[in-house]
């Protein structure tokens, strides 16, 4: 089992930054490639950021390619989603979660999620 709780999140107003936080403890978390999604009223779920268990390879969505950046740290059980240049429509809750696949923009693939950290955006 793996546990995931994120912090970070925040009120920020449009242009700034925030840096998210994903920390993991449980059954080996560094075994786990890793994900960032986000939700806005509404609207389903979506792909934000990948980062592999080895930290070589990421991805990320078209809508916040530039802007965001995915990181961990094994040291730390951490994982984190530095967002710069923040839009309004970047407002959702974000979440982080854990997959053992290369599912890599696919939800069902991820296996386990945090809670969920509200950002929020203003113009």
């Amino acid at each position: 089992q793996v546990q995931l709780a994120e912090s970070g999140g925040g009120l920020v107003q449009a242009g700034g930054s925030l840096r998210l936080s994903c920390a993991g403890s449980g059954r080996t978390f560094s075994n786990y490639n890793m994900g960032w999604f986000r939700q806005a009223p509404g609207k389903e779920r979506e792909f934000v950021a990948f980062v592999s268990e080895s930290g070589v390879v990421t991805y990320y969505a078209d809508s916040v390619k530039g802007r965001f950046a995915i990181s961990g740290d094994s040291a730390k059980n951490t994982v984190y989603l530095q967002m710069d240049s923040l839009k309004p429509e970047d407002t959702a809750v974000y979440y982080c979660a854990a997959s053992p696949g290369w599912g890599i923009r696919v939800p069902g693939d991820y296996d386990y999620w945090g809670q969920g950290t509200q950002v929020t955006v203003s113009s």
